[in-house]
């Protein structure tokens, strides 16, 4: 890199970030300083207030004695890594598998290409934002084909391509936690481990009316809502901010630009009625299951309803993924024969080796912070923090305050599941105990806000410079330091209206999810 190049604001900005550790090196770090603080904490007893009221004696585990160095080496494998939380890894596998299937067959491209199709100039910048937030089931179909498309779009309208692009990202990554699918891959990572996190510290895992909550869909009204704010929250920052911004700035449009890559083909147009059907008989398919063997009833013993499918939700909406994205890649041609559909699931999985590394690590982790005592701990000396500070009287607070905190921590430590991982299960407990309003899935809202919104000004956001080459091809001097000048607006303004949207949820009673 030349001096030049280092010297610039984005040089000095990428020099600092390349300092941070990846998540995987933070969490093998974790491990043993967390061994040896039990080690030096061993015996400890104090007085801790208990998630469901009263106190409770606690006592941290040495975890160098013989009975629990053995329980480290007879649970690593199987009880810290595989089935971690219930068996989070494995739900999450799942998910993206049947994802997988309908993404490699190309139906996720098809209904970007087919909403983008015959989409009005004066409402333009809404539909951007809104197909943005939407393809975020899919991150990757979301930033390598609408981005671009987006920039196509604009282009071919006479408008400057990179409000078009900078509109598609803003929805794509600022508002990725924004959508109406429920049990997409993050609602999964997100709900299971917010109810290991609460059950590994006798936090009840119920909402903020009693009820029981289903990991999956456990903010799902929420994330919901949140589609509805951000799409015209997008289009006004592009229409205010944006576009007049960009109206100096000139652009060239590149030689190889197919002006009619947002039009469907013949294939992808059989695919997407195929797929319709599928849906159809799919939906018919859990209703049946619904209705049948999986209705709710009453348990004769507790009284309590019981829901199983419910319970199985991750399972039932894997099967309509996988149902949907065959029908689509039989019909469109994509897929000759089963074999395809097995390599749709092979070739997703195939992205998910970090993930189940960092997994091993991260559970593992987490698991000895949990038996050893320390987590009840932090938890104990954090939550004594905020009462003696008074903010157990005003919970709105902080809500407020942690969302803020992972929005900053998202400036420095890239992907949802990392920073769930490392925030998760401090404040899951921590908040409950200084205020119970703070049940998980209010916690989790929070989070899935200030996870969102700064993903668009931070260069340790993976597709940033993926982006930026995009840009680039219309503007070939554009630099990442004015890219995230031209994305800052959408930030402020998303963090400012989504955090209004969570306070009013939080203090109106408003369910978050089911």
């Amino acid at each position: 890199m030349s001096d030049a190049s280092t010297a610039s604001p984005e040089g000095r900005i990428l020099r600092i970030a390349r300092l941070i550790p990846d998540p995987v090196v933070i969490f093998m770090a974790l491990w043993p300083i967390f061994f040896l603080a039990s080690v030096a904490l061993g015996g400890f007893s104090y007085e801790a207030l208990s998630p469901t009221g009263g106190t409770v004696t606690q006592t941290i585990r040495d975890m160098s004695e013989r009975a629990n160095l053995l329980w480290i080496f007879d649970n690593m494998i199987v009880q810290n890594w595989l089935a971690f939380g219930g068996g989070v890894l494995g739900i999450i596998l799942l998910i993206v598998m049947a994802v997988g299937v309908a993404e490699h067959a190309g139906l996720l491209g098809a209904l970007i290409k087919r909403a983008a199709a015959g989409i009005p100039e004066r409402y333009l910048a809404l539909a951007v934002v809104f197909l943005g937030v939407m393809s975020s089931l899919a991150s990757d179909a979301g930033y390598l084909i609408l981005v671009p498309l987006a920039g196509l779009l604009y282009a071919s309208l006479g408008k400057h391509p990179l409000a078009g692009m900078a509109a598609g990202f803003a929805g794509v990554s600022a508002g990725f936690s924004a959508n109406l699918i429920p049990g997409t891959t993050s609602d999964v990572i997100m709900g299971v481990n917010a109810r290991a996190f609460a059950e590994a510290q006798g936090v009840p895992f119920i909402g903020s009316e009693g009820q029981v909550l289903t990991p999956p869909t456990m903010t799902y009204w929420f994330t919901a809502a949140s589609v509805f704010l951000l799409a015209p929250v997008g289009a006004w920052v592009t229409r205010r901010f944006v576009e007049p911004r960009l109206e100096g700035l000139p652009w060239e449009r590149p030689a190889e630009t197919d002006s009619g890559a947002f039009a469907l083909s013949d294939a992808e147009r059989r695919g997407l009625g195929w797929a319709g059907v599928g849906l159809v008989l799919a939906l018919a398919a859990v209703a049946a299951l619904a209705l049948g063997p999986l209705a709710a009833f009453d348990n004769p013993e507790t009284g309590q309803r019981v829901v199983p499918y419910l319970e199985r939700l991750v399972l039932l909406i894997g099967f309509v993924f996988l149902v949907v994205g065959a029908a689509f890649g039989f019909g469109a041609g994509t897929f000759r024969s089963i074999r395809d559909v097995v390599t749709g699931m092979v070739k997703q999985m195939n992205t998910m080796g970090y993930v189940i590394v960092l997994a091993f690590f991260a559970y593992n982790a987490l698991s000895l912070f949990s038996h050893s005592g320390l987590g009840a701990l932090l938890t104990h000396l954090g939550a004594s923090g905020l009462v003696a500070l008074g903010l157990e009287r005003v919970p709105v607070l902080l809500l407020l305050a942690f969302l803020v905190l992972t929005a900053l921590v998202n400036l420095v430590v890239g992907g949802l599941t990392s920073k769930w991982l490392l925030l998760g299960p401090m404040f899951v407990p921590m908040l409950y105990t200084v205020n119970p309003a703070m049940t998980p899935e209010v916690v989790a809202a929070a989070y899935r806000v200030g996870d969102s919104v700064t993903n668009i000004i931070t260069p340790m956001m993976i597709y940033a410079g993926v982006i930026l080459a995009f840009m680039r091809r219309y503007v070939p001097g554009f630099t990442l330091g004015e890219m995230f000048v031209m994305m800052f607006p959408y930030s402020v303004a998303f963090l400012v209206a989504w955090s209004a949207l969570l306070v009013l949820f939080f203090t109106t009673g408003l369910p978050f999810g089911f």
